[in-house]
């Protein structure tokens, strides 16, 4: 099973090698990593030009691009250019961050999965991030769900899906999409994955309101948007994140922001949700 992957990084120079180094250590390897430099201002290029000398699969493309951190459409920009240099002949593509260690089974045990069960779409692990010297789960992580940070695809999920949104949302929809295609999406509880920069530490300001404009563009309607927002503004510990939330939703309405799903996708959503949050409260 060919695995492809595609890492965006940016300024990751002190994260990036631990990474690399649990790729080349998988028990079984992937075909081609590419790292798209996307605008570091440290020593990522100059790690990268080391780990590309001396190993074949590992390749690396400069990109420059917009400094502001930006969830979303930056990140994603920057993996369809590592993407535009690869070929088809992937079975898997992935998309993951450069600030995490991997398991050396991981991507064994993703291949596992994808090789018996032939109608799942995405598989994945879950992070794991330090806390007084132990590692605990990710407090954003839930179990039915796979993080931005690792995502994996069969191919044709991957199609099918239309890959990935350049929009704040897009590692939700993508998901959300996989399942309106008939797709299962698998978490493997057993694979403990290294985050070692919590979600969102480097976000800009200016991201505020994307979380709730995201929210507008996957057609939640106003009720599933005010449930999911106190939610995760509960979980990310700040009232004032809700007030982001709402606004950054209000304002995507207001300016009749495009859609990142159809009527029917967007019904198929809604339903999804609902069931989610009835399960949750019965």
């Amino acid at each position: 099973m060919n695995f492809y992957i595609v890492i965006p990084a940016h300024n990751e120079e002190a994260f990036l090698v631990k990474t690399l180094d649990s790729l080349i250590n998988q028990t079984l390897l992937p075909k081609q990593v590419i790292v798209v430099n996307d605008n570091s201002t440290d020593g990522t290029e100059n790690l990268l030009k080391s780990y590309s000398e001396n190993f074949s699969f590992i390749n690396f493309i400069n990109n420059l691009s917009s400094e502001a951190h930006l969830p979303g459409s930056k990140i994603i920009k920057a993996f369809y250019k590592g993407l535009n240099q690869l070929d088809d002949k992937y079975d898997i593509i992935c998309k993951f961050d450069a600030d995490l260690i991997f398991p050396e089974n991981y991507l064994e045990k993703l291949a596992y999965h994808f090789g018996t069960r032939p109608k799942t779409g995405m598989v994945s692990g879950f992070c794991y991030i330090e806390e007084n010297g132990k590692w605990i789960l990710e407090n954003l992580t839930r179990k039915d769900h796979i993080r931005g940070a690792l995502k994996a695809y069969r191919k044709e999920c991957f199609e099918q899906i239309g890959r990935l949104k350049p929009s704040m949302g897009w590692d939700t929809v993508d998901e959300l999409l996989a399942k309106y295609h008939g797709w299962n999406v698998i978490t493997d509880e057993s694979l403990h994955v290294k985050h070692l920069k919590p979600t969102g530490q480097s976000y800009d300001k200016a991201a505020k309101y994307l979380q709730g404009e995201a929210m507008y563009k996957m057609r939640y309607g106003f009720l599933i948007t005010l449930i999911s927002a106190i939610k995760l503004a509960f979980k990310k510990g700040g009232f004032s994140l809700f007030n982001d939330y709402m606004n950054g939703y209000f304002r995507a309405k207001s300016n009749k922001s495009d859609y990142l799903v159809s009527e029917d996708e967007g019904k198929f959503i809604r339903r999804i949700r609902w069931e989610g949050i009835l399960k949750k409260i019965s």
